[in-house]
Order: structure tokens, then sequence, then C-alpha cells
């Protein structure tokens, strides 16, 4: 029964084209920075992001990703050196961060 009524409530939207004009319609959904997001900050991520607004840890993520696609782009080993040295940089940032967090859950 609950099925009908949440069915019911999608379908008419669906069929008065509601949904017709959605930006990305029909493209596949990248979720590569929803499971690059620390599971803990799942959930709130999306909706700070639709604010505009990144956790620190998020940020981090996103230019350690970042930094790994760079890594391809370089075949110098001077440069891969610098990069592989600002990524440690950021995973040690990230996992002083993630470790804050935790401690502050324990409490």
């Amino acid at each position: 029964m609950f099925n009908k009524i949440i069915d019911s409530h999608i379908k008419e939207p669906i069929d008065r084209g509601n949904f017709d004009n959605l930006p990305n319609k029909g493209q596949r959904l990248d979720l590569t920075e929803y499971f690059n997001t620390p599971e803990e900050l799942r959930v709130a991520s999306p909706i700070l992001k639709s604010a505009g607004v990144k956790p620190p840890e998020v940020e981090l993520l996103c230019q350690i990703t970042g930094l790994k696609n760079q890594l391809d782009k370089f075949e110098d080993n001077d440069n891969q050196a610098q990069i592989r040295k600002q990524i440690g940089t950021l995973q040690i940032e990230f996992n002083i961060a993630m470790e804050r967090i935790q401690q502050q859950r324990r409490k």
C-alpha cells in the first residue's frame, strides 16, 4: 500500500512532464565524488555542496583526486615526485582531520 502511494506521487509529475527538462537528463550519474567522500560525510556532503560549501575533508579529497589524475599526464619523474609529495602531505592532513572527527564522535 505504501509503495502504491509513493508510486502515484511520482507518476503524476512524470505524466505532467515535470521531469522532462531537468539538467543532465538521460546522462549517467557521476558518483565518483560520492564514493571518494568518507562514508560518515556522505549524507551531509550533497546538502553542503548544493549550498556551495564543502567540508574541509571533502575539499582535501578533491585535491588529492585531482593530483592523482595529474600524475598520468607527466612522464617527467621530477614532476611526478613533486605531485606524489603533495599527495602525501594532503593525505596526512586528511588523516588528521578524520582522526579529529572520530575523536569527537567518541566523546
